[in-house]
C-alpha cells in the first residue's frame, strides 16, 4: 500500500501554525537583543529603587541608581557596536526613563528631600511634551521627535539632582550641599527652557504644514 498524504485542510492548518511561530518568534527577538534587555532591566529596577527609599535605604538606593545608569549607558553603546537597532528599543528606552525619573522625583517629593515645586516643574514638562508631541503628530503626521540640546540638558540635570539628593542623606560635606542645590536650580531652569523650545519648535513645524498646505491648495 502506497504512502498516504495529509489532507489539504491539515497542511493549511501546519502552514499557519508555523508562520504564527515564526511572527511570535520575531516578536520575541526584538525582546531579547541585549540593549532591550538592558532597557527592561532598568524598569525592573523602579520598584526596587522606590523601595529603598521608603525605608530610608539611601546607600542601597544610591547603589541601584548608579547601576540604572549604567544600563542606561551601556543599552545604547551595545546598540550600535552589535547593530541591534529596533522600533522598539527607540520607544522603549526614554520610556523607562521618564518613568524612572518620575517616580524618583514623586517618590523623594513624598519623604521631603526634593521641593514639590521641583517636581511639579519636572512633571509638567515632561506632559508638556506629551502634549506638544500629540499636537505636532496630529498637525503633520510626524512620529520622530528628537530631543534637543535642551532637552538633553534637562535630562541630565535631573539625574544629577537625583544622585546628589540621595548622596547628601549619606554626607553632608559641604561640596555635596552646593552640588545639590546646584541641580536643583538647573533642573527647575531646564525643565522650563526645554519645556519651552519643544513647543516653539511644534509651533514652527505646524506653521510649516499650514503655509505649505496653503501654498498648494493656492495653486
Amino acid at each position: 500500500m502506497g504512502r498516504q498524504n495529509p489532507p489539504c485542510c491539515t497542511i493549511v492548518v501546519c502552514c499557519l501554525e508555523t508562520l504564527m511561530a515564526d511572527a511570535a518568534n520575531k516578536r520575541l527577538n526584538r525582546f531579547r537583543t541585549a540593549p532591550n534587555l538592558l532597557t527592561l532591566s532598568r524598569i525592573c529596577l523602579a520598584p526596587f529603587l522606590v523601595a529603598a527609599i521608603l525605608d530610608s535605604h539611601y546607600a542601597l538606593a544610591f547603589g541601584l541608581f548608579v547601576a540604572a545608569g549604567l544600563t542606561d549607558a551601556l543599552d545604547g553603546l551595545l546598540a550600535r557596536l552589535l547593530k541591534q537597532y529596533s522600533l522598539l528599543g527607540q520607544y522603549l528606552d526614554p520610556v523607562a526613563d521618564k518613568l524612572l525619573l518620575s517616580t524618583l522625583f514623586l517618590v523623594l517629593t513624598y519623604k521631603g528631600l526634593i521641593p514639590a515645586r521641583v517636581t511639579a516643574l519636572v512633571i509638567g514638562r515632561d506632559v508638556g511634551i506629551l502634549v506638544v508631541a500629540a499636537i505636532l503628530y496630529a498637525a503633520t503626521g510626524r512620529r520622530e521627535f528628537r530631543p534637543s540640546i535642551f532637552g538633553k540638558g534637562s535630562t541630565l540635570a535631573q539625574l544629577a539632582a537625583i544622585a546628589t539628593v540621595l548622596v547628601h542623606q549619606l554626607t553632608a560635606a559641604q561640596w555635596v550641599v552646593i552640588c545639590r542645590l546646584v541641580a536643583l536650580d538647573a533642573t527647575m531652569a531646564l525643565a522650563v527652557a526645554s519645556g519651552l523650545h519643544y513647543a516653539w519648535i511644534a509651533a514652527r513645524r505646524v506653521g510649516a504644514q499650514g503655509n505649505g498646505a496653503n501654498g498648494h491648495s493656492g495653486k
